[in-house]
């Protein structure tokens, strides 16, 4: 098993809003988990920070290798939640937070089974013979795709594509999605902010993991994402 990460300011923003922690917790699990912050002045970066840190700490704090499929379910979910009443109570006790959140993508691959956490519109992608993303984005343009209002390729271009409907800390409380499948020994798990997948395609992030080296692949999406515009935070995980 494997765990590497990169993350990059990108080339228009003033911070890095992005934080990525990684972990291998034994021989055949690994660990990965974004979040991508949003608000004002540093809230946003203090949404994602603390958000992160109250999600890896209790994931590697409290799995067991003796977990089954529903014990790590609410392990993980339990992780998303704290964190998003931690977050929610900082908000609302300062002003100048009031609103700030993160989204997160998180995953646990043990063995050759993989459990994935998300919320908002951070993604998480498994490449085998091809790429499928897992995850589902919270957004706006995503409502309106699915009601048949706008078409796949205006999904992509979309003005309010950026819009999520759902983080981490801006309600009281949070409903993750969760999704549990079979991998084989040879997939791969690409998690990522939206300052990959809305400056990399598809393809671009399936030819980096078949044609590099694993610990190789966040830098060079990163350097894609940058090529092809770049203009918010990249994050890059990759498990394997």
């Amino acid at each position: 098993m494997y765990a590497f990460s990169e993350t990059n300011i990108g080339l228009s923003r003033n911070e890095n809003q992005d934080r990525v922690r990684t972990a291998v917790l034994c021989d055949d699990v690994a660990f990965a988990v974004i979040c991508d912050g949003m608000g004002g002045e540093n809230a946003g970066s203090e949404a994602s920070e603390r958000a992160i840190n109250v999600i890896y700490d209790r994931v590697t704090k409290v799995f067991r290798r003796d977990y089954d499929d529903n014990s790590i379910k609410n392990l993980l979910i339990s992780a998303v939640t704290t964190a998003n009443a931690v977050v929610y109570d900082l908000a609302w006790g300062n002003d100048a937070k009031r609103g700030m959140g993160t989204t997160c993508v998180l995953a646990l691959r043990v063995g050759n089974r993989l459990h994935v956490v998300s919320v908002g519109d951070s993604r998480a992608y498994l490449i085998e013979e091809d790429i499928k993303q897992i995850t589902k984005d919270h957004t706006v343009v995503m409502r309106m795709y699915e009601k048949g209002e706008i078409s796949k390729e205006e999904l992509k271009k979309h003005p309010q594509r950026n819009y999520i409907t759902k983080a981490v800390g801006v309600e009281s409380t949070v409903s993750p999605d969760y999704y549990e499948m079979d991998v084989s020994d040879s997939s791969v798990v690409v998690l990522c902010s939206d300052g990959l997948s809305n400056y990399c395609d598809e393809s671009g992030i399936y030819n980096a993991v078949k044609e590099k080296l694993p610990e190789c692949v966040p830098e060079s999406l990163i350097n894609a994402a940058l090529e092809g515009g770049g203009k918010d935070n990249i994050t890059v995980a990759l498990l394997g």
